[in-house]
């Protein structure tokens, strides 16, 4: 059990050191998926990542959905083991008797799974998978195995890019490179430094209405707003596919707040011409500075609560995080760690990722956050870890808890 443990520990580090869970959808990616489709001849491909409670897809052909939950998903079964997972029909597999997925939407009945190996560790799968059963002979394998290792390939040569493709900002990798860098230079100093989080409200209706055509049409003017609006020693780096990161140097808590209202302004006023008619959006925003101690991820995490505030606030504003600020948890360290909530003595559980960890304090992620109740028990395997704990805030699919 330990080794285990130790196992998913270490594919979990790889796949935090990859920073590329949540990023926006990439055309080398989504040629490899569009390739499978064609030389397999199967209606659906997917590039998985899997973290802790889910597996997110990085590209996807065939499948409406971009994560679902870890459980179920075929693509766990592969992670499990080193060599590819074929599975020539679902039906007769007694692992699958009541899979979701299979007795389900999207109705897999042929499963082939190459496993996606970097530094020694399994963080995903590329795979082709069918609604009929099929065969699947070696040579298949060996080139599934093939376009396995050119997504690799493509994941480890895309951590070297400094500049986001859609947008012009600065790479996430990038943007937290600068970060580090200009928080060792603000602690040497003592010079103030502050940084802000901002992301588009409701882009999710913007893709579900328009197409993602148009919202990528929308993501790169709502930079452009921003971009025009900041200061010429500011940075903007994309940090996911709706969220943007700024770093301020030389710049107080006060002084971050009013270049922030103007990047607001900016993007509310924006009007955006699209194929499908004139579109405008608002977005939300969360600052913070960095406090002695404090190194740029505490900075970083500090001002993605207040932007979550900002959220749950009624959207179109930006609001500063303050520490023991009643509804944002005070800082823990960043980590990424398979973890399970579990209520109704036990008889319910449900998978997460824990993404901050103090010593009472934890910042989970989830897929949905219906459903789970006020106080819970959480559960983190790789530091034999479970306490209780009661929410303090959530938003979206995070939430914040205190352990009591």
């Amino acid at each position: 059990m330990q080794a285990t443990h130790d196992r998913e520990t270490q594919r979990l580090d790889v796949l935090a050191e990859l920073d590329i869970l949540d990023t926006p959808r990439e055309l080398a990616f989504d040629r490899l998926t569009g390739l499978c489709r064609k030389i397999f001849r199967v209606p659906m491909s997917t590039l998985t990542l899997i973290d802790g409670h889910r597996q997110w897809f990085k590209a996807s052909n065939g499948m409406a959905d971009r994560e679902t939950a870890r459980g179920p998903a075929l693509c766990s079964f592969a992670i499990a083991q080193e060599h590819p997972l074929i599975i020539p029909d679902t039906q007769h597999d007694p692992r699958l008797a009541d899979n979701i997925f299979v007795r389900g939407k999207p109705f897999i009945r042929f499963y082939a799974g190459a496993q996606l190996k970097i530094s020694g560790a399994i963080v995903g799968t590329l795979c082709a998978m069918d609604t009929r059963p099929r065969e699947f002979d070696a040579d298949a394998v060996s080139m599934l195995t093939d376009l396995a290792a050119i997504a690799v390939d493509e994941m480890m040569l895309r951590n070297l890019s400094m500049q986001d493709g859609l947008t012009g900002c600065s790479s996430r990798r990038a943007f937290r490179g600068e970060g580090e860098r200009l928080t060792a230079l603000a602690a040497r100093h003592l010079s103030p430094l502050a940084c802000a989080v901002v992301d588009v409200d409701h882009f999710k209706q913007v893709n579900d209405t328009y197409g993602h055509a148009v919202g990528d049409m929308v993501l790169a003017a709502v930079a452009d707003a921003a971009r025009c609006a900041l200061r010429g020693s500011d940075v903007i780096g994309r940090l996911g596919g709706e969220e943007f990161g700024i770093l301020l140097p030389h710049t107080r808590l006060d002084q971050a707040m009013g270049v922030l209202e103007k990047v607001r302004a900016a993007v509310a006023a924006t009007r955006i011409e699209t194929p499908a008619g004139t579109v405008s959006v608002t977005c939300s925003l969360g600052g913070a500075v960095l406090s002695p101690g404090n190194c740029f991820d505490d900075m970083l995490r500090n001002a993605d609560l207040a932007m979550y505030g900002a959220k749950q606030a009624g959207r179109n504003q930006a609001l500063a995080w303050v520490d023991r600020a009643p509804s944002i948890a005070p800082t823990a360290r960043r980590v990424f760690k398979a973890g399970k909530i579990s209520f109704n003595a036990g008889h319910s559980t449900i998978d997460c990722t824990v993404r901050g960890l103090s010593r009472d304090t934890a910042t989970i992620e989830v897929l949905s956050t219906s459903g789970i109740p006020d106080q819970f028990k959480l559960a983190i395997a790789a530091d034999a870890l479970s306490r209780a704990c009661r929410i303090t805030a959530k938003a979206d699919n995070r939430i914040e808890v205190a352990f009591t």
